[in-house]
Formats: C-alpha cells, sequence, structure tokens
C-alpha cells in the first residue's frame, strides 16, 4: 500500500525500552504514570522472543498475558480515549512468498491484538519491521495510513488482504499417504476429528490411524467410529494422551510399533470473552490445545520424514474476531509455525477454518444469535462436503497458510455500503467511489446542525434503533422498544461491542466500551449522543480562546508589507464586525422570546394587528 509523505503522531510517548529512538518522544516504564501526558500517540516495541533452545510454549503463553494487561489497562484508562496505541513487533508476520515468521511468540500476540482492533477500532496500530534503517523511517507514515496492520520491509508497507486462490482447470490427484506407515490424529473423538478420520481413508490411502484425544477410545462415539474405520479397511488405535503435556507426546511417539508419516492436529477449545473479561486463566485454557500441542508435535517431529503436518486453525486468527482474543493468539500461533516450518524445508499447511455446519464440538457451543451475527458479517457455516472439499483443494495448492471459509458477499456489500468492511477484505468487495464520500461524508454534529432542535431527538432515536435492529437482527427500528433496557433487547457483551463500534462509525464520536451499560435504554443512548453532538455554547469558550492565542502569537510574529498589513487588518474588523453583529442578533431573539413569553393575549393580538395592518 502507498504511505502518505508524511505523518502525523502529534505528541508521542514511549512505553519501555526507546529501541526505535523515536524524536522528542518521551520515555516511561508504567502506562498509567504515563497516562498524566496526555500522549497522541503511544508506541510499545515488543520485545522479541528468545530464538533457539527456548521453551516457545511457555514464552507464548507469557507474552500473551503480558500483551492482555497492557491491552486491558489500555482501553480502561479514559485517558487513552483518544490516543493510539501502537505494537511494534519483529519478524512476527510474513510479508512475502517464502519470507520466515521468525518469532512464534510474538506472531500469538499479533493475533490477540487484532481481537483488540476488531473489538475497537482506530484505538490499536500493529506494525511489523524489518531491520532495514528506511522501515523506521516511514514508522509515522505507517501510524497515519489508516491501516490497521502493516509490514515495513525496506521501507515498503504491505497490508492484509484476503484474496481467492485460482484453482486448477483439471484437479491433480490427491497426494496420497503411506499406507505401511502411521497417521496421528488429534482430536479425533469429536465431531470433525472423526469427518476427517473417513476421509482420510477414503480419499488419501490412509490405513494406520492413531486417533489421539484426552479420553482416547472411551470417549463418547469412539467405538463406533474404530467400527466405521475398520469397515473402510483402516486399522485405529486410541490413544488416551495430552497432546500439550511434551512428555506423554513423546512417549506415545516412542511406542508406535510403525513409523510415523503425517500429522493432522484439530484439537482445540473455545472460551470466548471481549478483551476486558479475558483472564491469564481464560487464555492458558484456549493457548494450551493449540499452541502447546502443536509446538511440542513439531519439535518431536521435526527430524521424521512426515509427507504431511497439518494444522486446523481458525478464521479468527486473521480476522481477530471481536469476543475470541484467546482463540485469535492460539491460531496465531499456528499459522506462523506453518510459515515457519515451510521456510525451514519442512511440510506443513495451517487451514484458519471459517464455521463448519458440523453437529457437536466447538461449532456446537455457538448459539444460533451468534451464528446469525456471523452471517450479518458475510460468514456462513460450512457443510462437511464443502468443508472436505476446501481441505482437499487445499492439499492440492501447495500453499503453508490457507483460510476456507464460505463468504456471503452480500453481506460484506452491506459491511461496505455502511463503512464497516474491514481492510482485511477489501480485495474481494469494492464500493463506489459515490458511496465512499458518503460514508466519509459530515459528522453527526454537522448532519444535526440542520434539524430544528424539537426535532433532533426523533433523528437520533431513529439512529440508534436502525443501529440496534441491524446487530441484533431485527426486522428494522420500528421493531425496536425505545424504552426497553439493552439487556432484556438481547444484548450481551459482544454485541453491545458491535452496536458501540456501528455507532461511532456512523457518528464520528468516540464512544465508551460500556456505552449500553452506562446508557441502558436506546432512549438514554439518545440523551449521550445529543449532548455529545450539541454541545453546550458555554464549552466552546476555552478552544476558541486557544484558538484566538494561536493567532494572536502567528499575528505578532509576522512582518507582512504596507498592503499586507492593510489587507490582514480589514478582514480582522469586519470579522469582529460580524461576530458583535451575530452577538446584538443573539440578544434581539432572547428579547423577543422574554417579551412572548410574558405578554398577555391581547398583547400578543395587538402584534399581530399593528404587523399585519389590520388594526
Amino acid at each position: 500500500v502507498a504511505l502518505p509523505a508524511t505523518g502525523v503522531l502529534g505528541t508521542v510517548a514511549v512505553l519501555g525500552d526507546d529501541v526505535l529512538g523515536l524524536p522528542g518522544a518521551e520515555r516511561c516504564d508504567d502506562l498509567i504514570k504515563l497516562a498524566e501526558l496526555l500522549p497522541d500517540t503511544v508506541v510499545v516495541a515488543w520485545p522479541p522472543a528468545q530464538s533457539d533452545g527456548a521453551d516457545v510454549a511457555a514464552a507464548t503463553h507469557a507474552a500473551v498475558t503480558r500483551a492482555l494487561e497492557l491491552l486491558r489497562t489500555w482501553l480502561a484508562e479514559e485517558a487513552f480515549a483518544h490516543s493510539r496505541l501502537v505494537l511494534v513487533t519483529r519478524g512476527a508476520v510474513a510479508a512475502a512468498d517464502g519470507e520466515d515468521i521468525r518469532d512464534l511468540v510474538s506472531a500469538a500476540v499479533a493475533g490477540l491484538v487484532r481481537s483488540a482492533q476488531s473489538e475497537n477500532p482506530g484505538r490499536i496500530v500493529l506494525l511489523d519491521l524489518d531491520d532495514d534503517a528506511t522501515s523506521q523511517a516511514v514508522l509515522a507514515a505507517a501510524v497515519d495510513s489508516g491501516e490497521p496492520q502493516l509490514a515495513l520491509r525496506a521501507g515498503a508497507a504491505f497490508a492484509p488482504r484476503l484474496a481467492r486462490v485460482p484453482l486448477a482447470a483439471e484437479e491433480p490427484p490427491l497426494p496420497a499417504v503411506d499406507p505401511e506407515g502411521t497417521v496421528l490424529l488429534t482430536g479425533a473423538t469429536g465431531s470433525l476429528g472423526a469427518v476427517v478420520a473417513r476421509h482420510l481413508v477414503t480419499e488419501y490411502g490412509a490405513r494406520r490411524l492413531l486417533l489421539v484425544s484426552r479420553r482416547g477410545a472411551e470417549a463418547p462415539g469412539g467405538a463406533a467410529l474404530a467400527a466405521e474405520l475398520d469397515e473402510l479397511g483402516a486399522e485405529a488405535q486410541f490413544a488416551a494422551c495430552d497432546v500439550a503435556d511434551r512428555a506423554a507426546l513423546a512417549a506415545l511417539l516412542g511406542s508406535l510399533e510403525h513409523p510415523l508419516t503425517a500429522v493432522v492436529h484439530t484439537a482445540g477449545v473455545l472460551d470466548d470473552g471481549v478483551i476486558s473479561s479475558l483472564t491469564p486463566e481464560r487464555m492458558d485454557a484456549v493457548l494450551r490445545p493449540k499452541v502447546d500441542a502443536a509446538w511440542h508435535l513439531h519439535e518431536l517431529t521435526k527430524n521424521q520424514d512426515l509427507s504431511a503436518f497439518l494444522l486446523f486453525s481458525s478464521a479468527a486468527g486473521v480476522f481477530g474476531n471481536a469476543g475470541q482474543g484467546n482463540y485469535a493468539a492460539a491460531n496465531s500461533f499456528l499459522d506462523a509455525l506453518a510459515q515457519h516450518r515451510r521456510s525451514a524445508g519442512l511440510p506443513a499447511t495451517s487451514l484458519a477454518w471459517g464455521l463448519w455446519a458440523e453437529d457437536g464440538g466447538m461449532a456446537g457451543e455457538l448459539g444460533s444469535a451468534d451464528v446469525e451475527r456471523m452471517a450479518r458479517g458475510g460468514v456462513l457455516p460450512l457443510s462437511s462436503a464443502e468443508g472436505l472439499a476446501l481441505l482437499d483443494a487445499s492439499a492440492r495448492s501447495g500453499e503453508p497458510v490457507l483460510v476456507p471459509v464460505r463468504l456471503e458477499l452480500a453481506g460484506l456489500r452491506a459491511q461496505a455500503e455502511a463503512g464497516l468492511l474491514p481492510p482485511l477484505l477489501r480485495g474481494l468487495v469494492r464500493v463506489s467511489k459515490r458511496r465512499a464520500v458518503e460514508v466519509s461524508g459530515p459528522s453527526l454534529a454537522e448532519r444535526l446542525a440542520g434539524v430544528p432542535e424539537a426535532e433532533r431527538d426523533a433523528v437520533l432515536l431513529e439512529l440508534v434503533c436502525s443501529e440496534v435492529a441491524a446487530v441484533l437482527g431485527y426486522a428494522g427500528p420500528h421493531a425496536v422498544e425505545a424504552d426497553r433496557a439493552f439487556k432484556d433487547l438481547g444484548f450481551d457483551s459482544l454485541t453491545a461491542v458491535e452496536l458501540r463500534n456501528r455507532l461511532n462509525g456512523v457518528t464520528g464520536l468516540r464512544l465508551p466500551a460500556t456505552l449500553v451499560f452506562d446508557y441502558p435504554s436506546p432512549t438514554a443512548l439518545v440523551d449521550l449522543l445529543r449532548a455529545q453532538s450539541v454541545p453546550d455554547p458555554a464549552q466552546a469558550v476555552l478552544p476558541l480562546l486557544a484558538e484566538l492565542d494561536r493567532l494572536e502569537a502567528a499575528l505578532l510574529g509576522a512582518v507582512p508589507d504596507g498592503e499586507g498589513h492593510l489587507r490582514i487588518a480589514g478582514r480582522l474588523q469586519s470579522l469582529l464586525a460580524r461576530w458583535n453583529d451575530q452577538q446584538v442578533t443573539a440578544e434581539e431573539e432572547a428579547a423577543v422570546a422574554e417579551q412572548l413569553d410574558e405578554a398577555t393575549d391581547d398583547d400578543l393580538f395587538d402584534f399581530i394587528g399593528k404587523e399585519f395592518g389590520i388594526s
């Protein structure tokens, strides 16, 4: 993407070590103390993880927990409400084919930050730098570009965009697995794992399956799956093993009678919640079956001759789904691990799946409201047949990371028309230039300026109810009871964030994350929008005086010629005259209003008669 010629960071503060050497930046080790400076931009140079010999899984847990604490504090501190947080990593993303992701730990941190961005648009920027000095030189322009995520490479900027993967006109045969070798499948007794196990046998020629889960053959459906695979001509062996336990996994791999030839990792758990509700314990519970298990599988098999190392990731890590910060972090690690293995010449594919419609498993934990919200966002569930077809297409593509997802373009276009389409999707859906101008048009305050005061509340209530209806899937604003509490209308923490973000987008305001709790009904919310969009004239005095101070300094510091002096003096005198006329008019209107309030009926009839010559 093209960067602006220059970037405006305003007042800059650096949290922690200023390894970037930003000119004029204040440095502080404590975020709360830093808030006292009221900076426009806060930069955090995220420390790279130690490389060789480090316990990457443990380091990932520690780093993501530290990042969660940073984000929670940042978002809760009112002093930062109008500031930008810029988190700078190095080597946490791949900006080109074949580029290595050197810092897998920071890649997981980036996944968490993406979810924080989705929940709080416009407040956080994620930058990944190389070691080229020209990249650091354009940092300010990158921050000011409007892109939430950028990778800077040799001074050029790259932003993530989804793009369709073209399929060959004639499909080549699927890569077969060695029928004499062992295929290890984690999460095998889940509904999705069972679907994949059958497909490995029928389409890829697998004959020896090691099905691993916490409960092994004792898991519900285990016996039926084993019998079905046996009928298909495959030998299925169950193992009760916590794959996130390195010692237990090593012992399991060491006990195999037939050499391991492929790994398929589908295991995972969900524990959704917005950033403010997540805790270190909730982070660890979701990271462990993804990050720890995948890293141990990588380390314990990297010297073996595998034909496939397939990771079932999630589009949550790519999109940064709101309410899934822990899951986004875990799956971003998986995507980065696949890139890292490929750059080292090892087999790896990470599939960042969209929603599967398969009953049970993690998808089964989603309620109908969650599925409907995703559909409004343009994401539809995949049937098993569609998912397996995409699995096969991915195997043929040879790409290290893919996003198999079913997108509903009408939903994406609706987001684009409303100005809410994430940058990641801009390559798939385009909005007309005319509509783009409308979306970035006048603010709510400017629109209300042309509305009679008596009608403003009705306009604001229509706006609020329209957005409530869009978030909850109601038929329209007429279906929203204006005096009913948001919690009774069906709001939870995630839909509350979505409403706040939509209102921010259409009003140009910066509303708080606690919006629906502080203003518990549409009617109450109207009061807030009115107060922020139609300011009290008395509150405008200080900004105007500050502007006059700036103008005074400019005038006294200038030395124009005689003609220039006269032109400027004339403008100032004209402006002062208009300002006084405006004040006189306002005072006259106030006097008339006061007289009308005090007038009797006879006074009014007498005035009307004289005004129109009928008395």
